[in-house]
């Protein structure tokens, strides 16, 4: 922040604008018979303006409910978008190895593949795809710790239109009506309204 300009000071005020409209607004949980990990990854490849670095985000629900969510800069540069977006899948699949380690030892095993969605298609063929190229030479150890969590039946990789990929809210700005859409399916909404006599 040493050289901010007037486009920040812009980005501060729509900041706190939003946040002061929402402050009653909260994490909402609700039944659900499902018990199955469903999750959503995504990247915006060398979305920083200043130093080119890809934002990684992903949300996991258990059922219906969000359990877990991320967002921050990857360590590396990454030359091509597939590469940024595999990597983003690799180290989420690693998270998602954790949450069912973790949910075996509350006694919760899980019995069903946990599901991965991605809207890069790239990304989803190399995930099942068990031909080596030169050109994924790079990040060749996350091709083989995907494809050995894919092989083992712990974690599927699926594509998933742009429309619906909910980890966007993570790694980008969106259109207003997308951004309240994403926002309502990630059970951040305010209070319900109380009954009357409560």
């Amino acid at each position: 922040m040493p050289a901010h300009r007037e486009p920040h000071f812009t980005t501060l005020k729509h900041i706190i604008r939003y946040v002061k409209g929402t402050l009653d607004y909260g994490l909402h949980l609700y039944p659900s018979a499902s018990t199955r990990l469903l999750s959503y990854t995504d990247v915006d490849w060398a979305g920083c303006l200043d130093t080119r670095h890809s934002t990684s985000g992903y949300c996991v629900f258990l059922g219906d409910n969000i359990i877990s969510w991320y967002a921050k800069w990857q360590a590396t540069l990454s030359c091509l978008s597939v590469e940024a977006e595999y990597r983003g899948v690799a180290n989420f699949v690693a998270e998602l190895c954790w949450l069912r380690n973790l949910l075996l030892e509350l006694h919760c095993p899980l019995r069903k593949t946990s599901l991965v969605y991605c809207d890069n298609i790239s990304t989803v063929y190399l995930s099942h795809n068990l031909v080596q190229h030169q050109r994924t030479k790079n990040i060749e150890m996350d091709i083989h710790f995907v494809r050995e969590k894919v092989a083992m039946s712990h974690v599927r990789v699926l594509h998933v239109p742009s429309s619906y990929q909910y980890a966007d809210i993570f790694t980008k700005g969106l259109p207003r009506q997308l951004f309240l859409d994403f926002r309502s399916r990630l059970s951040v909404r305010p209070p319900p309204a109380p009954t009357e006599g409560v």
